[in-house]
């Protein structure tokens, strides 16, 4: 145990979980939370690690991307993908979970921990030096904050946008048109599919071109560039009359037994649907349901007229309708260090979104970093750099890579990344079938980590693993 106490700015899953992982290691931690004192565009409630844009993770399997790192987290007793598994919901191959439950359950882990301090309150600016103090405020940093880091830096924040999807009451869809399916069968019957033919298809495509839009605020319109792997679903319908229906609304793989014999050819190209809209369950009840894709910046009037042209949908109920948010994040490869600590000051690390990193769980492993860090300077002990053959090592070497910024020089913008294959080193021997290969890097990442966290659990005394989740 450390008198040492370590401050950790943002409750969402980064500030979370790096909250979770300094409390464990016998550090004591200062947690402080805006919200709701002051709330954000996306958030509606003052849990902490609220979901505000999809309630998925990301693919379950070890051989995709995201499956390996949740994989790599459960290694690490992070608290976020714990608390995930224990409410996952049906989402054929991913993991996604009940937000409401999910959420409740990090707050009360999080205020019960005997070593963690929960404070509510805006913080405006960053902590003096003499504090160790994580930043994990998220995309959707507080102005005040904002202008802080941006003196600290002397470099101006990345900006992009991002929105939300609806989600609807799932006792208001019609059943005799919709049907549960996973795409090709995989895994239970998670998602509600809404098929459409092509004259539907191409009437709704129209209407989402035509929808009046909500209007962005003056300083939004000067950067009002879209993250591509978040597209509003009326943009991508712009990009081209087919585009929704090789993104979002494809209905490869997906099959109603009304319709007949599947293996039937003849059959099959008579009543296989044009577009095919999915909804995913927010609960394991089924009581609340996500439109799949449908991140949008419609009015709340447009998107109530626009989506019940889907069939099924013709009497929805929203719980929720799509927002749109302007997301921050720091140019990380000029300012961070692959231990996620500030190259100009040591004690002070970033962690999550705001550092360039896209997806929750890519978030959650910043935390759980930038946790093991700040613990082991809190011990005066040297921080670690994860292995580059990890999933978790190769996304904190791309936003602290320099060599990002020469290859973006043309473009001037480093731009977030999710967690990727493609970010990992090759294998030494070459694997053509691309799930074998895929197997192979899982295999080598975790044979990597076992004799990582031997060393690094031997950098922390006794006392480390105060609490472990179940």
């Amino acid at each position: 145990m450390t008198d040492k106490q370590v401050i950790v700015i943002g409750a969402g899953l980064a500030g979370s979980e790096a909250a979770w992982q300094v409390a464990n290691s016998g550090v004591p931690v200062k947690l402080v939370e805006m919200r709701p004192l002051k709330s954000t565009p996306a958030h509606n409630t003052t849990e902490f690690g609220e979901l505000v844009c999809s309630n998925s993770f990301g693919a379950l399997s070890p051989d995709r991307a995201a499956g390996l790192l949740q994989s790599e987290l459960r290694f690490f007793n992070s608290l976020i993908i714990r608390t995930a598994d224990k409410f996952a919901v049906p989402a054929g191959g991913a993991l996604a979970v009940d937000r409401s439950k999910f959420s409740k359950t990090l707050t009360e882990v999080l205020s019960n921990h005997p070593l963690i301090e929960i404070k509510r309150f805006e913080q405006l600016d960053i902590p003096s030096k003499d504090n160790i103090t994580i930043l994990a405020t998220g995309p959707l940093t507080s102005d005040p904050l904002s202008y802080e880091i941006q003196n600290f830096t002397g470099i101006n924040a990345c900006h992009f946008f991002d929105a939300a999807s609806p989600i609807i009451y799932g006792d208001t869809i019609d059943q005799e048109i919709v049907f549960k399916a996973s795409r090709y069968d995989k895994g239970d019957p998670a998602y509600v599919n809404c098929p459409m033919d092509k004259n539907v298809y191409i009437n709704f495509r129209n209407a989402l071109i035509e929808g009046e839009q909500a209007e962005l605020k003056e300083f939004e319109k000067e950067s009002a560039n879209f993250f591509e792997a978040c597209l509003p679903i009326e943009e991508i319908a712009r990009r081209g009359i087919d585009t929704m229906r090789y993104g979002p609304l494809k209905a490869i793989g997906l099959w109603n037994p009304k319709w007949g014999n599947l293996f039937d050819r003849e059959n099959r190209l008579k009543n296989r649907p044009h577009a095919i809209v999915q909804l995913r369950m927010e609960d394991l009840e089924g009581k609340l349901l996500n439109m799949v894709g449908f991140q949008t910046n419609l009015k709340w009037s447009e998107q109530k007229r626009i989506f019940r042209m889907i069939p099924g949908l013709e009497k929805a109920e929203f719980v929720r309708f799509g927002v749109m948010h302007r997301n921050t994040f720091l140019e990380s490869p000029k300012l961070l260090l692959p231990t996620l600590q500030f190259m100009k000051r040591e004690n002070l690390l970033a962690a999550g979104q705001i550092t360039g990193t896209e997806g929750y769980a890519a978030a959650t492993a910043g935390g759980l970093l930038a946790g093991i860090n700040a613990s082991l300077l809190a011990k005066g002990k040297n921080p670690v750099t994860f292995p580059d053959v990890s999933m978790i090592g190769s996304l904190m070497n791309f936003i602290s890579n320099r060599n990002q910024i020469l290859a973006n020089q043309k473009k001037n913008r480093f731009q977030p990344m999710p967690a990727s294959f493609g970010l990992v080193p090759k294998l030494t021997k070459r694997i053509k079938d691309k799930r074998l290969r895929y197997r192979a890097y899982q295999k080598r990442s975790i044979e990597t980590l076992n004799g990582f966290k031997q060393i690094l659990d031997s950098c922390f005394e006794k006392d480390h693993l105060l609490i472990k989740i179940n």
